[in-house]
């Protein structure tokens, strides 16, 4: 379910382990691994999902930030957590 009313998408959990298994290779091929903090700044569709189980996936930590906050707000949010990759 997305945020607007109507906006849904159906997946199953065989397409959906394929699509994180396929992201999980993309952020190992950027060098992430266990124990790397991940932020994610992505709006509620399916790939904020899929990146989130990536990231569980190979062992590295999520932070989600929403487009909610000022520019501000995010930089200090992203810095905090001494991500080493930002995914958009």
């Amino acid at each position: 379910e997305g945020n607007e009313p109507g906006d849904s998408m159906k997946i199953t959990y065989r397409e959906l382990l394929h699509k994180v298994c396929q992201f999980a290779n993309i952020l190992r091929s950027q060098g992430v691994k266990k124990g790397d903090r991940v932020s994610i700044y992505l709006p509620m569709i399916l790939e904020l999902v899929i990146a989130m189980l990536a990231c569980a996936r190979i062992g590295a930590l999520h932070s989600i930030v929403f487009a909610g906050f000022s520019a501000d707000s995010l930089c200090e949010r992203i810095l905090d957590c001494s991500c080493s990759l930002l995914i958009t």
